[in-house]
């Protein structure tokens, strides 16, 4: 059942968010911060008290060898756990989890843990995004009470945030390699581990990537995504195409879908905020892909500050194409054997459903790495404010390419014991390719009929 609240205090809130959120840029001393007392891209440089979280030190581009399909070598494969946190340890170190975090050891107390590593500042993104991102800092604005963009320069519009929507911002718009081409698989396993894979060819541009991108004329695209699916059978040949914008108040998402069965393209406006994520068998909405993605406005965001946490990180270990899917996929949750955790500052937001408006989800706490703006844990509760779904991005460098990306997303839902893992390429022939190049006519309605023939 969905969301709904008093229409009413939808226009107070809205007009109180315009009156304090509409100007965002920071004075040119404070950007002047930017690589030096924080990295180029907002982060603390150094590292905390007592060297458990280190100073900032991004990784070489040749930290590690590239195999024949593209998968990296794990630059820290020597490296051993320094604990585990299980169920019969975990009050412990309860105050550097999120309340999902937490849960899940209660829900599979025999099962989940969290291996615990060294912690590794490695993450970096080429010398013209840093460079955007400090120009970003003293130009960029909020407009639409906080609902899109302006003035905005490739990547990350607030490198120094004041508010939790200007996190939220950093988060959808952070770089990841400008455009890429990648070929993915989506698992939904049932409470005893059965599962079928779906396959996705996915297509992801920004709009500065596109061979016909005029700068002086940007428009209001962020990217362009395609997505079609490859296998299984009975969903093969669809694909979905989106216009990203960055002011979706002013004009929304744009989406159509291309049936196989019935041969025909159709506008998909159920493509957002908690429309059906695609095969997902009901485990995600829309704006869970990414961990989040979409129009921020049906919510209030509050910043509640920063913490250090324990998050998913380097997980080369996860990403290794030695690993079958089977090796993965188990009972409950991911083999957490596989994952690996280090101790990071995050920055903590709350999304708070507006009065008036409708989701699925009451409150989101999102919990975002600092060196990449990345979501790496969001908390998902329902009408009744009882905890549902448990997101956790297990993030990886992509470090010859200089991005920082996912290896897997998951999404576990704490009611029904099932979950969703996404963006598994171990088994697939290629891992992601960056520097994918197109037009604008690649990404058309008319364009989709092509792209869905089997």
């Amino acid at each position: 059942m969905k969301i709904t609240k008093s229409l009413f205090h939808a226009g107070v809130l809205g007009l109180s968010l315009l009156a304090t959120g509409v100007m965002a840029a920071v004075p040119a001393a404070e950007a002047d911060k930017l690589g030096k007392s924080l990295t180029p891209m907002g982060a603390e440089m150094a590292g905390n008290a007592d060297g458990s979280i280190p100073a900032w030190k991004p990784l070489p581009k040749n930290a590690g060898s590239v195999d024949s399909k593209g998968f990296l070598s794990n630059p820290y494969a020597s490296e051993q756990p320094l604990f585990t946190i299980t169920a019969k340890d975990v009050d412990k170190y309860k105050d550097k989890l999120a309340p999902g975090q937490y849960a899940m050891f209660k829900r599979y107390p025999e099962t989940f843990k969290m291996p615990v590593y060294p912690s590794h500042r490695g993450a970096t993104v080429p010398d013209d995004v840093f460079a955007a991102i400090k120009k970003n800092a003293t130009t960029t604005n909020l407009v639409s009470g906080g609902n899109g963009l302006e003035n905005f320069d490739t990547a990350v519009p607030f490198p120094i945030p004041k508010t939790g929507v200007e996190v939220i911002w950093n988060h959808i718009t952070r770089y990841r390699g400008g455009s890429v081409t990648r070929l993915v698989t989506q698992a939904t396993p049932q409470p005893n581990g059965s599962y079928s894979l779906v396959y996705f060819q996915d297509q992801f541009v920004f709009r500065d990537k596109m061979k016909d991108y005029d700068p002086a004329n940007p428009g209001n695209i962020l990217f362009y995504f395609k997505q079609k699916v490859t296998a299984p059978a009975r969903l093969a040949g669809g694909v979905l195409l989106v216009h990203e914008t960055l002011d979706q108040v002013k004009e929304p998402r744009s989406a159509w879908v291309y049936n196989a069965g019935q041969r025909r393209v159709r506008r998909a406006p159920q493509v957002s905020y908690d429309g059906p994520g695609t095969a997902a068998d009901g485990l995600r909405t829309s704006d869970n892909l990414d961990m989040f993605n979409g129009a921020p406005d049906r919510y209030d965001w509050k910043l509640e500050g920063k913490k250090e946490m324990y998050i998913a990180s380097d997980s080369y270990k996860l990403d290794d194409p030695k690993l079958k899917y089977a090796d993965i996929i188990k009972a409950g949750h991911i083999n957490q054997d596989l994952a690996r955790y280090e101790l990071r500052r995050v920055w903590h937001v709350v999304a708070t459903l507006k009065e008036g408006q409708r989701h699925i989800y009451a409150k989101r706490d999102f919990y975002i790495d600092e060196d990449t703006w990345q979501a790496a844990v969001i908390d998902h509760y329902d009408g009744r404010g009882q905890l549902w779904r448990v997101a956790e991005a297990h993030a990886e460098n992509y470090y010859d390419k200089q991005v920082p990306w996912y290896a897997l997303e998951t999404l576990y839902d704490l009611q029904s014991g099932r979950y969703l893992a996404l963006g598994m390429k171990n088994e697939e022939k290629s891992a992601y390719d960056f520097g994918f190049t197109a037009t604008t006519s690649d990404f058309t309605p008319a364009a989709l009929r092509q792209d869905g023939v089997r």
